[in-house]
C-alpha cells in the first residue's frame, strides 16, 4: 500500500514524478492549502501540515528529496539508485539545501551582503551553487553512475524550475542536462496528471 499526499501547486510534483519513475501503483490524496492540509487527520501524518509525503506500508516520508531516496531503495526493480551512492547522496542533497536555500532565498530579495554573512548561510551565493552543479554536468550527463537515476528526479525538478522560472542564472549545461531528463516518460506522465488536477473542479 503507497499513498502519496499532494497538491498540484506545490513541491508534490517532484515526488510524483519519482513515483511515476517506480511504476508501482499508488493512491493520490490531493490536500488544500490551510484546510485539510492542516486537518487533524493529517498532522498526524506530517506534523508541518505540508505536502508532499508517502505512507509505504505504514512509513510516512516527507520531504522531496528524503522522498526520492527512499522509493528508490524501497523498488530495487526500478533501478534508481546509484552504484555510485557518493555522488548519488552528495548531489541529491546539495539540491535539497545550499541550491534550494540560495535560490529562495535569493526570490526573496535577500543575498549575503559581507563575506561573513556568505559564510553562514551555507551556500555563499546562488552564483556559487550554480557555478558547482555546472562544473559537475559539464563532466557528467547525469548526477551520478552516467544515467538517469532518482538524485537526477530532485536535481532536474530544481534546474527545471529555475530555468522555466528563471530563478537560476541560466546556461548551456544546465539546460541541456533539462532537456534530457524532461522528456522522459514518466515525468511527462507526472506533468500530465498534476496540470489535469490543476483544471477548475466542476
Amino acid at each position: 500500500m503507497l499513498t502519496f499526499y499532494t497538491n498540484p501547486m506545490s513541491r508534490g510534483r517532484i515526488a510524483r514524478w519519482m513515483l511515476e519513475e517506480t511504476g508501482a501503483p499508488y493512491e493520490t490524496i490531493v490536500l488544500d492549502y490551510g484546510t485539510t492540509m492542516k486537518s487533524p487527520d493529517y498532522l498526524a501524518i506530517n506534523p508541518m501540515g505540508k505536502v508532499p509525503a508517502i505512507v509505504h506500508d505504514g512509513r510516512v516520508v516527507t520531504e522531496g528529496a528524503a522522498i526520492c531516496a527512499y522509493l528508490a531503495m524501497a523498488f530495487p526493480e526500478a533501478d534508481l539508485m546509484a552504484k555510485d551512492i557518493a555522488a548519488f547522496f552528495r548531489w541529491l542533497f546539495f539540491a535539497a539545501g545550499p541550491l534550494e536555500q540560495a535560490i529562495v532565498n535569493t526570490s526573496f530579495g535577500w543575498q549575503p551582503g559581507t563575506p561573513q554573512e556568505a559564510g553562514r548561510t551555507g551556500y555563499g551565493s546562488l552564483e556559487a551553487v550554480t557555478h558547482a552543479l555546472t562544473r559537475h554536468l559539464e563532466a557528467n550527463d547525469y548526477v551520478a553512475d552516467g544515467r538517469f537515476t532518482a538524485a537526477d528526479v530532485y536535481v532536474g525538478a530544481q534546474v527545471g524550475w529555475g530555468l522555466r522560472f528563471k530563478t537560476i542564472p541560466a546556461n548551456d549545461t544546465l539546460q541541456a542536462y533539462w532537456d534530457r531528463i524532461e522528456v522522459r516518460p514518466a515525468h511527462r506522465a507526472a506533468s500530465a496528471k498534476d496540470d489535469a488536477l490543476m483544471q477548475p473542479r466542476t
